[in-house]
């Protein structure tokens, strides 16, 4: 008597599954087609966009602290730095603590063209949620909390 719902939802997860994973590749597509704006918008390659977004509420940062953060060798992060210090983006400083560390702070030009990406991407959320009336809005926000905790539990288990 169980077996023909079983089968009904097991098909039901199936499509379900389908679903969810074609909602995510769209998703990433779009991100991606943003990226890509991004990327003229600023004249800037992406990983120098990232980097530079990596200051958001810091005042200095180190390579190794970068390294860390975008998840890349430091050696990646030295060509960074220098391609963001020859276009005056960044500024790099010997720690008065440790002279073998040098520290690395937004410039002035650094600064407001952080603030430009950050504007930018924060009027790109601002107009998303603006295509929704108040109800959906609260249930998309609610529904990607419940979304993200599932991503979560899910990395914990397959990607220990």
């Amino acid at each position: 008597m169980n077996e023909p719902l079983l089968e009904i939802n097991e098909k039901l997860l199936e499509y379900q599954t389908q679903r969810l994973q074609q909602s995510i590749m769209e998703l990433m597509d779009c991100c991606d087609d943003r990226k890509l704006h991004e990327i003229g918008r600023f004249s800037l390659p992406y990983a120098e966009l990232k980097c530079l977004m990596l200051f958001r509420g810091e005042r200095y940062l180190t390579v190794k602290g970068i390294a860390r953060k975008l998840e890349v060798a430091k050696s990646r992060v030295t060509k960074l730095i220098n391609s963001l210090f020859e276009k005056r983006l960044v500024n790099r400083i010997d720690d008065p603590q440790d002279a073998r560390i040098r520290l690395i702070s937004l410039s002035g030009k650094g600064k407001a063209m952080s603030k430009e990406i950050e504007d930018f991407e924060q009027d790109i959320f601002r107009q998303m949620l603006l295509q929704m009336d108040a109800e959906e809005r609260k249930s998309v926000l609610s529904n990607l909390d419940i979304l993200r905790s599932a991503m979560e539990a899910v990395k914990k288990s397959y990607f220990k």
